[in-house]
């Protein structure tokens, strides 16, 4: 396994997390922003957790660029 990998591993990781939706799947478990967004929760493993994804979402049009130089990469090199 290389590095190549192991990034792509992480931007299918962050591809998963920003398509979450909050309304469908999130609130549901228990997974909501609004009930996480007191000081202390926040800082919970469940709050950090929450934030990943919250700001996984937020950085949507970075996202979509690395997607498109990872697919840009992968038919250049094969």
């Amino acid at each position: 396994m290389g590095l190549w990998t192991l990034l792509e591993g992480f931007l299918l990781l962050a591809n998963a997390l920003a398509i979450l939706n909050e309304d469908r799947f999130l609130a549901p478990r228990g997974w909501s922003f609004q009930e996480y967004s007191g000081g202390v929760k926040r800082h919970s493993f469940k709050g950090q957790i929450l934030g990943l994804i919250y700001a996984t979402q937020y950085l949507r049009v970075p996202l979509i660029l690395l997607n498109l130089l990872c697919i840009v990469v992968k038919m250049v090199s094969g």
